[in-house]
């Protein structure tokens, strides 16, 4: 089965889609709130507003109008340490896990990445997100930080990862 193609770029709909699969998975798994949707949604809405493709990148995969995953290099947060690119808002839709969209997005997100001239990459996640942890430690990212926080609205073991070039 040929996996769809990557979209490159924001679509129609893609900052409410990307924020929807958030907002629906993180309730249903994990008791997260609308504070953590809201967070979603700001954070997205000010990445679009400075979003240059030139040192950004936003890759998605959809099946006709349906977003299915999305996952998003941020080349131009200015709270990113060192100089590396901030890997964020990775999410596949629930009936897209399992099959190879999730590495392939990664896979293309680190491409792009490597491409860049940065150091390297980092993302903020948390514990307990297995199928994202393997996905991280195939490509070679390092669990740098580790503590408890609520930075999500929610109670959970905040984790930092780093993934450095060369």
């Amino acid at each position: 089965m040929a996996l769809p193609p990557l979209l490159r770029g924001f679509r129609p709909g893609l900052l409410g889609d990307v924020t929807a699969l958030h907002g629906r998975y993180y309730a249903a798994h994990w008791g997260f709130t609308t504070f953590f949707e809201a967070k979603v949604a700001s954070g997205l809405a000010a990445f679009a507003s400075r979003y240059d493709p030139a040192r950004d990148l936003v890759l998605s995969v959809a099946e006709g109008n349906r977003t299915l995953g999305s996952v998003t290099i941020d080349g131009s947060d200015p709270a990113a340490p060192e100089g590396l690119l901030h890997l964020r808002w990775f999410i596949l839709a629930e009936e897209a896990h399992g099959k190879g969209l999730g590495r392939a997005l990664i896979d293309e997100a680190l491409a792009f990445s490597r491409g860049s001239g940065r150091p390297g990459v980092y993302l903020w996640t948390f514990d307990g997100l297995t199928a994202a942890r393997r996905l991280y430690d195939r490509a070679g990212f390092v669990l740098v930080e580790e503590h408890p926080g609520d930075t999500w609205g929610t109670r959970v073991t905040e984790q930092r990862f780093v993934l450095k070039f060369g």
